[in-house]
């Protein structure tokens, strides 16, 4: 017989960490942005998940429809569709996780500065109301550019007094999925068996994957070939716009590395040991508030924000040459969340 697809994601997102299904408690999961192109799939995709008990459905519009396919999957995650803005405050209540997807994406020619203004002003007011009905959640944060959305997050919060470090995440997971999969095509290792550090930010040249920690360790890549794996790691996300050819961006892959992110997030809340995953958190590994390294998830969010390592002489350059940018985008979201 044919392994059920329900099965087979459950297992994928599992990722051999292993829990025992009956002692997991409730989790309400909400996702804001659910009726967009990244949201559908991530909806998809956490209804399959099993940690999940609860799952609200948020959008300005077009919600009630995407609910209504969802929740006939035949998974225990119970869902419901919320729509609007006097329908936001319910969709949030009682959450222990909120995923924001929620934003235009981005077109052919258009750059993630681009995104800003909109999209800025739309984590805002979606961080004002989890300040308000569930300022407790672990937030994952998506939306682009994600290297000042998660600054003007942590701004939003400060002013409601709900803000907690330990529970702010910029999602990259999605880079280190690239990375993975990028390396493993070049080096000829099983992908599944790969992990690749990707720290800095999560945007074109703040994206650093660090190869040279790479396991399994390859001697068969040469430095030109590091180098560009490095280039395709950053441009992954202009790589799928163009090949979309202006009918959309990196929707499905980011859905699943927001699926990811988010099963870490609920198997550190649950107390798994030993879940790290990469994420643009505040930090004091580098002179910068805000930076990607490894993280070690627990049930407080945050447990450990993990060093870079050792680094070799290219990722040392590659890392001084991002510090200017990051250090930009983050003090332009620093001074939209004051100035608007």
């Amino acid at each position: 017989m044919r392994p059920s697809l329900l099965k087979s994601t459950a297992e994928l997102l599992r990722r051999s960490r292993g829990y025992a299904s009956t002692a997991n408690p409730e989790r309400k999961v909400a996702i804001l942005g659910a009726a967009g192109g990244i949201g559908q799939p991530l909806s998809l995709l956490m209804k399959l998940n099993p940690l999940v008990s609860s799952l609200s459905l948020y959008d300005i519009a077009g919600t009630p429809g995407v609910a209504a396919d969802v929740s006939h999957i035949n998974s225990p995650a119970l869902m419901k569709g919320f729509m609007g803005d006097d329908q936001l405050g319910e969709a949030l209540e009682g959450s222990d996780i909120v995923i924001i997807p929620a934003g235009v994406p981005r077109k052919p020619g258009m750059t993630r500065d681009d995104l800003f203004n909109i999209n800025a002003g739309i984590v805002k007011a979606l961080c004002t109301a989890i300040a308000k009905h569930c300022p407790n959640a672990l937030v994952n944060m998506i939306s682009n550019p994600v290297n000042s959305t998660v600054p003007i997050a942590a701004e939003v919060f400060k002013k409601a007094g709900t803000y907690d470090e330990k529970k702010l995440f910029g999602v990259t997971t999605l880079d280190v999925v690239r990375a993975k999969t990028f390396y493993a095509g070049k080096a000829g290792v099983p992908v599944t068996e790969v992990n690749v550090p990707v720290v800095g930010g999560h945007a074109g040249i703040t994206i650093l994957p660090l190869f040279s920690q790479a396991t399994p360790a390859s001697n068969s890549l040469s430095q030109e070939d590091i180098e560009a794996l490095t280039k395709r790691t950053q441009d992954g996300g202009t790589e799928v716009v163009e090949a979309k050819a202006g009918k959309g961006s990196a929707t499905l892959s980011m859905a699943y590395a927001g699926a990811v992110f988010a099963d870490a997030c609920l198997k550190g809340l649950n107390g798994v040991p030993d879940i790290v995953e990469c994420s643009f958190v505040q930090s004091t590994v580098t002179e910068l508030p805000f930076f990607a390294s490894k993280v070690r998830l627990g049930k407080n969010g945050v447990e450990e924000v993990l060093g870079l390592g050792e680094l070799n002489d290219f990722e040392k350059k590659g890392l001084e040459s991002l510090k200017v940018e990051l250090k930009s985008s983050i003090e332009k979201g620093i001074k939209f969340a004051h100035g608007n």
